[in-house]
């Protein structure tokens, strides 16, 4: 787990930075507009927010995207499934959410290991089978194991609300999408890298085993998609495990994954790998 703990801490790293790098840039705007007191005024209103978001950011985006709390009647292999996963990946069982929506997606959110929610779409429910719906799991859990999740919380809750606010110019909120939309993307892509999700998915086949499991999973996912209408801010677009959107227009500039045909390439080569090590074993042992 040392792998996963050296990005835990870097990405911890990244949300102080976070934090301080928005502090003295609202810091420097409030003293450039009323001098020292105001700086003070302003930084100090930066640090609350991201105080707010740090706690709350994942309720935010929950209901942002129309999750609500799971019940346990509605799927009890569901529930089964997150605890017995969440163990093998060393997390705590994470909040359960259900997004009632045919368009098959889950996402994870929080803070780390200790703290977090996941969310199914009931459109991921009806097209996963249960081994691929517990590997696409693993791979939202390795996000929370590796505290992916923290900074893809902070990174998407600040780049929806920049894209959102661009509603308020009435006439003018098209010219002011377009101003806000590269300041939103780039922001995304200086925390995030595309490998995170490379990451992710070896950590979720090595601790399941479920190399091949993942890799159904994520093309059952991505060729779903194309059957079902999705809206949804392009800011999002971090929180899946495939992209779930057109490459044109803004949401081309928030492509966070690498190639799906990649991940898939990577993770049969695991899987193979780890077939000829059990058969390996077997003869041996």
């Amino acid at each position: 787990m040392s792998a996963p703990r050296g990005a835990a801490a870097l990405n911890l790293a990244k949300a102080w930075l976070l934090v301080a790098f928005l502090a003295a840039l609202l810091g420097g705007l409030g003293w450039l507009i009323g001098g020292t007191t105001t700086a003070l005024l302003f930084a100090l209103c930066s640090l609350l927010a991201s105080t707010g978001v740090y706690r709350y950011g994942d309720r935010a985006l929950l209901g942002m995207l129309g999750a609500r709390p799971y019940a346990l009647a509605e799927d009890p292999l569901l529930r089964s499934a997150t605890d017995s996963t969440a163990a093998r990946l060393g997390v705590a069982p994470p909040q359960l959410h259900v997004i009632a929506d045919g368009f098959p997606r889950l996402f994870a959110v929080g803070r780390g290991p200790s703290s977090s929610a996941l969310a199914v779409s009931t459109g991921a429910l009806q097209a996963l089978r249960p081994e691929e719906l517990q590997a696409a799991i693993a791979h939202e859990l390795a996000h929370v194991r590796r505290r992916d999740v923290l900074v893809q919380t902070f990174v998407v809750l600040f780049a929806a609300t920049l894209m959102e606010t661009s509603r308020i110019g009435g006439w003018l909120s098209r010219t002011l999408l377009y101003a806000a939309a590269p300041i939103a993307a780039a922001f995304v892509h200086v925390l995030l890298s595309p490998r995170r999700e490379l990451h992710a998915d070896a950590l979720a086949a090595g601790a399941t085993g479920g190399a091949h499991d993942l890799a159904d999973a994520l093309m059952r996912l991505d060729r779903a998609a194309e059957l079902v209408d999705f809206a949804a801010s392009p800011a999002t677009e971090p929180l899946y495990p495939v992209d779930p959107f057109e490459d044109e227009g803004i949401a081309r500039m928030f492509k966070t994954h690498p190639p799906l045909a990649e991940r898939v390439r990577l993770l049969r080569e695991l899987g193979a790998a780890t077939n000829a090590r059990g058969s390996v074993d077997e003869l041996t042992g």
